[in-house]
């Protein structure tokens, strides 16, 4: 499915950056107070009682003064698991995290893909390169977090790099979440049948391509299962941590994937990528369907870094 064509263009403020975004587009109309009954309609959206179960409030931020959580009401997302050596995700992570290891000396990393159909601030693409944490709430690993973290069902990361296709995905991204945001061109496409995605480094070269089969999907009731996943981010020198939750409605899993194919080309998710030192893709994570909702950043405290 391509990419919608942006034809006209309106100019937003974003905490004082002026934003191109799609005109007569949801975040055009709605200012991300997006009217459910409206969305409802949409024929891309199964549905939006998840959404009704979590309401918005203002909050002041980076971005200037916005609604939270941000509203994903379809998407489809790809996740690519591997091991690699704790000693080369040590040296890409800031000293008061630490890496989930599944054994002494071994770590888990992983490369993601997104396509956002239908969302407040209307359609785009991501990727990421992103290394699984211990909770900051606890020094000490749990064998629940590891379960869930293998499962998918809570994951705590560090994000090494998190390309998009629209300005205003960048800037509420990077100025909002402290994330390490840029735009690119980003295609993702997900079907029942294949998973292809690829990421354009500056050259319009390849930096990181995906080929896959999509694993079987199985098929979830709204709300029957929610995962989770909190990032950390330091913004202005502070920690913060991000919550996201993820609506499945149809996911599959494939685990020791043989028929895949990721290019690691030129680029900074490619640089990001061979700088863990990945060992083998463990587990392939296709949804084909889902919804998000994405909250602001909250300070938070992480342990001091050993000394």
């Amino acid at each position: 499915m391509p990419e919608p064509t942006q034809k006209e263009t309106v100019e937003v403020d974003l905490g004082g950056r002026t934003v191109a975004v799609r005109k007569g587009g949801l975040y055009d109309r709605y200012r991300m107070k997006t009217d459910l009954d409206d969305i409802a309609q949409d024929p891309r959206v199964s549905g939006v009682d998840f959404f009704r179960r979590l309401p918005k409030a203002r909050v002041d931020s980076p971005i200037g003064s916005t609604l939270t959580p941000n509203f994903y009401y379809a998407i489809s997302t790809a996740r690519l698991t591997m091991l690699a050596p704790s000693r080369a995700i040590r040296s890409r992570l800031p000293r008061e995290l630490a890496p989930l290891e599944i054994a002494p000396g071994v770590g888990l990393v992983s490369v993601m893909f997104f396509r956002y159909d239908v969302c407040d601030i209307d359609f785009y693409t991501e990727a990421a390169v992103g290394i699984a944490v211990k909770p900051a709430r606890h020094g000490r690993l749990g064998a629940f977090d590891l379960v869930t973290g293998l499962k998918n069902e809570h994951l705590d990361s560090y994000v090494l790099s998190l390309p998009v296709s629209t300005e205003i995905a960048q800037v509420r991204g990077h100025d909002g979440y402290g994330f390490p945001k840029w735009v690119t061109g980003l295609d993702v496409d997900i079907d029942p049948q294949r998973t292809e995605a690829r990421v354009a480094n500056d050259t319009g070269g390849t930096d990181l391509a995906l080929h896959a089969a999509t694993p079987r999907q199985s098929t979830y009731r709204s709300g029957e299962r929610v995962g989770s996943l909190t990032s950390y981010t330091s913004i202005n020198g502070a920690w913060h941590s991000t919550l996201s939750q993820t609506n499945v409605l149809s996911a599959g899993t494939t685990r020791l994937p043989r028929d895949i194919q990721l290019d690691v080309g030129e680029g900074r998710m490619a640089d990001d990528l061979r700088s863990l030192k990945p060992i083998r893709t463990i587990q392939l994570d296709v949804m084909t369907q889902g919804q998000l909702a994405l909250h602001m950043p909250v300070p938070t405290s992480v342990p001091n870094p050993s000394k």
